[in-house]
């Protein structure tokens, strides 16, 4: 799994929005980080693609200023939530309507090392833009993916906790 490692130990990573009003860091090694190549990632990034590396909120320390929730539509119909820097507007990390808040999606390009996170998997390949390739052997799905297929045991392990937390809460 692709994460920030210094010998054994994740090293938290700081990222925040353009303006620099919102600073956040991850405190522990994402779940996963996929590459989404769906034509609604490309609509709502205005480029080819949304690098996301999954994490748990309580994994998401807010370093400094407040941010926006903003509701938007989803290719699922159910809808999504971004949260954005209120000044700059920039996308720091979204809630998707399958895993709803029990899981950010962060923008990787939001880190300030951004190179520490490439892709675990590319997703949705089949609406990739042709001229985006892939390296030889990157691991790659034409659609969306089975976690258990995917995710190391120790993030299927952590989804298990976070799933039963909220089966309780209800």
């Amino acid at each position: 799994m692709a994460a920030a490692v210094d010998g054994n130990a994740f090293v938290p990573l700081d990222g925040g929005c353009t303006c620099g009003a919102v600073r956040y860091r991850m405190m522990a090694a994402p779940l996963f980080v996929h590459c989404c190549h769906c034509r609604w990632c490309q609509r709502e990034t205005g480029s080819s693609f949304a690098l996301n590396a999954l994490i748990e909120p309580a994994h998401m320390q807010l370093l400094q200023g407040t941010v926006d929730v903003v509701l938007t539509p989803s290719a699922s119909g159910r809808g999504q939530k971004y949260v954005r820097c209120p000044h700059c507007r920039v996308a720091l990390w979204s809630h998707y309507a399958g895993a709803g808040d029990a899981v950010c999606f962060v923008r990787v390009g939001t880190l300030d090392t951004p190179d520490q996170l490439p892709p675990d998997l590319h997703i949705f390949t089949m609406s990739k833009q042709p001229w985006v390739v892939l390296p030889p052997g990157a691991p790659a799905v034409t659609e969306y993916y089975e976690r258990e297929a995917y995710w190391p045991a120790a993030s299927l392990a952590r989804w298990r906790a976070l799933r039963e937390a909220r089966a309780s809460e209800s």
